[in-house]
């Protein structure tokens, strides 16, 4: 993994990242997808991931910024590929990203015009003899409490081959599409994960509010297999318009 690439725009660690996972009809997504990709399929469907993660030892451009080092941040998004000189490019796309900090929301909307929004937020890791039991994140949107709480069963394994869990992991670039309606692409750098399953799961989330009522049918039901992965060094490099 290279983290000293002069292309680097952002380096950091992203830690216990609870991916919960809803299959979303086709037709829904596709009024998001970015020019120049195409939606990404598992096993002939599509999925939307809640994610919630720890930011942590966060650097721009190799400059740490006071008090914006460490953070949690809820998002949601979905699976995209487009064809390149080098093959086929599997990507994220984000429809909303919560950060509690308005200076990290405004340098991803100026930089890669992604849907930052600002909210209080809180986690809480649940440890025992040094093994994960439990991770939470909390937003606070229009004065009432949103949360994702998940638990762990065993200990992490690796991801295994053709599974959901190595698709929705294994996605290494991202897209977002601009003002004008052109696309900025961006490679992720960071090693295979490990994951826990959690069979518990709870997500208590005003929908509608934050992304809109097309997305309550989906997200309001119970999750596909969802899990938590242990995270790593990850490298985000500087974005090129398509």
């Amino acid at each position: 993994m290279k983290l000293n690439s002069p292309k680097n725009f952002l380096t950091a660690e992203w830690r216990y990242l609870a991916m919960l996972n809803y299959e979303v009809q086709p037709a829904v997504l596709a009024p998001f997808v970015p020019a120049d990709t195409e939606l990404d399929f598992w096993n002939g469907k599509t999925f939307v991931s809640v994610v919630g993660f720890l930011f942590q030892n966060t650097r721009v451009r190799g400059i740490p910024i006071p008090f914006h080092r460490n953070f949690e941040e809820v998002n949601l998004r979905f699976y995209v590929r487009r064809k390149a000189h080098d093959g086929w490019r599997r990507g994220v796309v984000f429809f909303k990203e919560l950060v509690p900090r308005k200076a990290i929301a405004f340098v991803a909307r100026k930089f890669y015009n992604e849907n930052y929004f600002t909210l209080p937020m809180s986690h809480r890791i649940g440890k025992s003899d040094q093994e994960i039991k439990s991770v939470s994140y909390a937003w606070w949107f229009n004065g009432i409490e949103n949360f994702l709480k998940i638990e762990t069963h065993g200990t992490a394994q690796a991801l295994v081959a053709g599974l959901l869990q190595e698709f929705i992991a294994e996605h290494y670039w991202g897209y977002s599409r601009q003002r004008d309606g052109s696309t900025i692409e961006y490679r992720v750098e960071h090693p295979r994960w490990r994951i826990w399953e959690i069979p518990r799961v709870e997500l208590n989330c005003d929908v509608a509010g934050l992304y809109g009522a097309k997305f309550c049918e989906f997200l309001n039901r119970p999750p596909s297999p969802s899990f938590l992965a242990d995270g790593s060094e990850v490298n985000v490099f500087a974005g090129a318009k398509l």
